[in-house]
C-alpha cells in the first residue's frame, strides 16, 4: 500500500478532519487518523465518538492501481508536527499493513512512524430511516455562523447547547439561545418539503463550519432520529443529534415592539466596545437613553467610581426610554450581523429588544434577541 501527494495538500486535508480530535480521549485510537486508500482515493477520517469527519483527496499510485488498497490508523499529533515544518514536496507514503507501519520519504530524508490496525477504529453511524434536505453550502457555513455563538454552555440545560434545525415546507430556520439572548435565522429559500426538527451540538457545527467551501456547492443534509448526516463529493460529517426538546422559543418573542430605532452599526459597536470599559465586571450593564434623535449609552461601576458616557446621533420613533443592556452579549450580537446600520425594535425597558439587520439578504430574516437588565443593577 503506497502513494505519493503534496506534503501541503496533505496537511490542509488532516487540518479539516483533525479540528475534531480531542486532547482528552476515551479510547487510544481516537488520537489517530484514519488512512483508507481505495485505488488513486485517500480517504482521512477523523472522530471523537459522538462526531466523525471524512475528506477524500486524490493522490499518485505507481504500478497497478487497482490493487492498491489498505487501511491503517496513524498518530495525528506526530504526523501533524512532521508535515508542519516540511516546505511544500511531493511525498511517498509506503505503509505496510501487516506489521502496521508507515515510512515517509521526501527529497531530504525517510521516516518511520508505528501505526495500529484500522479494524479497532469506530464505525460510522448507518444513515437508516432518514430524511433530507439540500442547502448550499455557503447558507449552511452563514447560517452556523450568526447562530452557533448564542448557544449555552450550560450542560444542565443540553437542548440549549446546539442550534435547533426547524424544517418547514416553505423554509428553514435555526434558532440558538443561552437564555439570555436568542438568535433566529429564517431562510425562505431552503425548503424540505416537510416539518422536522432537530437540534445538533455546538462543536460538530463549528468544525463543519470550518470544513465546508464558502461558496454555491450543494451539501446534502439527512437525518433520522439520533443522527445527523452532512455530506458532498468531497467531504462528510456524521454526528450524534441532542435528545431533548428545544425550548418554545416562539412565546419570548415579543409581537409588538412599537418603537424603532435606526443606527449605524459600526459605530455602535466601537462605542460600545469603549463605554463598556467602565462597566461593573458584574453585570457589563450598558444603559441606552434615548431621547429624540440621540441616544446616550452610558456604563458605570460604582465601586471603583468609574464611569463612562457617549453620545450617537440615530433615527427613532417612539417615546423617551432608558433601557439597559449586557454590553458585552450586544457587543457579540452586533458583530455577527452584516449590515451597515441596525434597527432595534423596543416596547418597555422591561421587555426584550430585538435587533435586526438594515437591507439585509431578501432570502433571509434575521432576527436577535436580548433580554434588558434593570437599570442601576
Amino acid at each position: 500500500m503506497h502513494f505519493i501527494v503534496s506534503s501541503s495538500v496533505l496537511l490542509k486535508n488532516l487540518q479539516l478532519v483533525g479540528g475534531i480530535i480531542s486532547s482528552n480521549v476515551i479510547l487510544p485510537i481516537l488520537e489517530d487518523f484514519l488512512f483508507d486508500l481505495d485505488n488513486q482515493t485517500l480517504t482521512l477520517t477523523g472522530s471523537d465518538l459522538e462526531t466523525m469527519i471524512k475528506v477524500k483527496l486524490e493522490v499518485q499510485v505507481d504500478g497497478d492501481a487497482g490493487q492498491n488498497k489498505g487501511r491503517i490508523c496513524v498518530p495525528s499529533k506526530i504526523l501533524l508536527e512532521y508535515l508542519k515544518n516540511l516546505p511544500e514536496q511531493p511525498v511517498k507514503f509506503n505503509i505496510n499493513t501487516q506489521d502496521q507501519t508507515l515510512e515517509i520519504s521526501s527529497n531530504t530524508g525517510k521516516y518511520k512512524i508505528g501505526g495500529q490496525k484500522a479494524d479497532e477504529y469506530p464505525k460510522e453511524p448507518v444513515a437508516d430511516d432518514t430524511g433530507s434536505v439540500t442547502i448550499p453550502s455557503k447558507v449552511l457555513q452563514d447560517a452556523i455562523a450568526s447562530t452557533i455563538y448564542a448557544t449555552s454552555t450550560d450542560t444542565l440545560r443540553p437542548a440549549m447547547t446546539g442550534v435547533y434545525f426547524e424544517l418547514g415546507q416553505d423554509q428553514t430556520t435555526f434558532v440558538a439561545t443561552d437564555a439570555q439572548r436568542l438568535v433566529k435565522l429564517t431562510r425562505n429559500d431552503v425548503k424540505s418539503g416537510f416539518e422536522r426538527g432537530f437540534i445538533v451540538p455546538r462543536k460538530p457545527l463549528q468544525q463543519l463550519k470550518n470544513i465546508i467551501p464558502s461558496d454555491d456547492t450543494a451539501l446534502e443534509i439527512l437525518f433520522n432520529n439520533s443522527h445527523l448526516f452532512v455530506k458532498n463529493e468531497k467531504l462528510s460529517l456524521s454526528c450524534r443529534l441532542i435528545d431533548a426538546k428545544f425550548p418554545p422559543y416562539k412565546s419570548v418573542i415579543p409581537q409588538e415592539n412599537p418603537f424603532f430605532l435606526i443606527i449605524n452599526r459600526a459605530d455602535l459597536i466601537s462605542c460600545l466596545r469603549r463605554v463598556s470599559i467602565f462597566a461593573s465586571k458584574g453585570s457589563s450593564q450598558v444603559v441606552f437613553s434615548i431621547v429624540g434623535n440621540t441616544v446616550n449609552i452610558s456604563a458605570q461601576d460604582a465601586d471603583f467610581s468609574y464611569e463612562g458616557k457617549e453620545e450617537l446621533t440615530c433615527q427613532y420613533q417612539g417615546e423617551d426610554m432608558k433601557i439597559a443592556f449586557n454590553g458585552k452579549l450586544l457587543i457579540e450580537m452586533l458583530s455577527n450581523l452584516v449590515s451597515e446600520e441596525v434597527k432595534l425594535e423596543l416596547s418597555t425597558p422591561s421587555r426584550a429588544g430585538i435587533y435586526r439587520p438594515v437591507n439585509g439578504d431578501p432570502n433571509e430574516d434575521l432576527l436577535q434577541l436580548l433580554m434588558p437588565l434593570i437599570v442601576g443593577v
